[in-house]
C-alpha cells in the first residue's frame, strides 16, 4: 500500500501530483493551525467532505480523515510512525509534499521515517507562472477576486458550496431574482463582488457581499446571491454549488434602484459573453 499524508485543503494541482500513486490518504478534518496557532487558522478552500470527495476523485482508493488534537499535536514522531505501520497494514510508500513535518514541534521528518525503516518519496512542488502553488497562493488569488489564477492552480474552477436560505425578495422585485446561498464555509476567501457563475441549473451572476445598497436591508453578513440567466426552479433547491467562473466587477454602493437594475442587467450580459 502507497499512502499520501498530508492536509490537502483545495486538492491543488501540487497535491494532485502527491496522492496520484497513492492507494490511501491521511487528511484531517481540521486544519493544524486551529490547534497551533488558532489566532492564525486559515479560511478554507473546501469544507472536510468536499476535500474527500476531491481526493476520491483523484484516485485515493480509500481516505482517512481525522482530527487534529492537541493530543495528536504532542505526540513523538515515532508514535506517528507506529500509528502509520497499525492503521495502514502492508504499507510501502509514504508520499508528502516537501514542507510536510508531523510530531510534537514539528520535529517529525521523511528522514525521520526513513530512518524508521520507511520508503518515504517527497514530491516537488508544482508551479504556476514561475511560482509554487500552494493553498496560501490561491487564497490570496481569490482574496483580489482572480478566480482565473485561482482555477489554474486548483486544476478545476473553484466552487463554494452551501444551503439556500430565505431571502428578502429584494431581487425579485428588481427583476432579477436569486438563490441566496449561506456557504456551508461560513465566510469565503473571496473578494466581495460580482462574478460570472456555473451552477447545476445554468448559469448566472452572482454577488458575493452584503448588497449594501438596501441600506438598512443590507445583509448584516457577505451572502452568496446567485441570479440564473434562465428561469430558477420552483421550488428551490435545498442547496447548491455554484462554481466561479469570472470576476465582473467589485461589490459597491449605488445611488439609486435603478442605477443598481442597469447595472445588473449590465453583469448578465458580461456573464453571457463569458459563455
Amino acid at each position: 500500500m502507497n499512502l499520501a499524508v498530508g492536509f490537502f485543503d483545495g486538492v491543488h494541482l501540487g497535491h494532485q501530483r502527491i496522492i496520484e500513486r497513492a492507494d490511501a490518504v491521511l487528511t484531517f478534518t481540521n486544519h493544524p493551525a486551529t490547534v497551533y496557532a488558532p489566532e492564525r487558522a486559515p479560511s478554507l478552500l473546501m469544507t472536510t467532505e468536499e476535500r474527500i470527495r476531491a481526493l476520491a476523485a483523484d484516485g485515493a482508493r480509500r481516505v482517512e480523515a481525522r482530527e487534529f488534537t492537541s493530543a495528536l499535536a504532542a505526540q513523538q514522531p515515532s508514535d506517528f510512525a507506529d500509528s502509520l505501520r497499525r492503521d495502514f497494514p502492508g504499507l510501502d510508500t509514504v508520499f508528502c509534499g516537501a514542507n510536510w513535518t508531523f510530531g510534537a514541534g514539528g520535529v517529525g521528518t521523511p528522514d525521520f521515517l526513513r530512518g524508521m525503516g520507511f520508503h518515504v518519496e517527497v514530491v516537488p512542488f508544482e508551479s504556476w507562472r514561475g511560482e509554487r502553488i500552494s493553498s496560501t497562493r490561491i487564497r490570496a488569488a481569490l482574496g483580489e477576486g482572480d478566480v482565473a489564477a485561482a482555477s489554474a492552480m486548483l486544476g478545476r474552477p473553484y466552487v463554494a458550496s452551501g444551503r439556500i436560505v430565505q431571502g428578502k425578495g429584494a431581487g425579485r422585485k428588481l427583476g432579477f431574482p436569486t438563490l441566496n446561498v449561506a456557504p456551508a464555509l461560513g465566510d469565503l476567501p473571496l473578494a466581495r463582488g460580482v462574478y460570472a457563475v456555473d451552477t447545476p441549473l445554468g448559469c448566472g451572476v452572482a454577488n458575493w457581499g452584503v448588497a449594501p445598497t438596501m441600506g438598512d436591508r443590507a445583509w448584516p453578513e457577505p451572502v452568496l446571491e446567485v441570479h440564473l440567466l434562465s428561469a430558477p426552479p420552483e421550488p428551490p433547491p435545498a442547496a447548491l454549488s455554484v462554481s466561479f467562473t469570472a470576476f465582473i466587477r467589485p461589490e459597491r454602493a449605488f445611488a439609486t434602484i435603478e442605477e443598481l437594475k442597469t447595472q445588473i442587467a449590465s453583469d448578465c450580459a458580461t456573464a453571457r459573453a463569458q459563455r
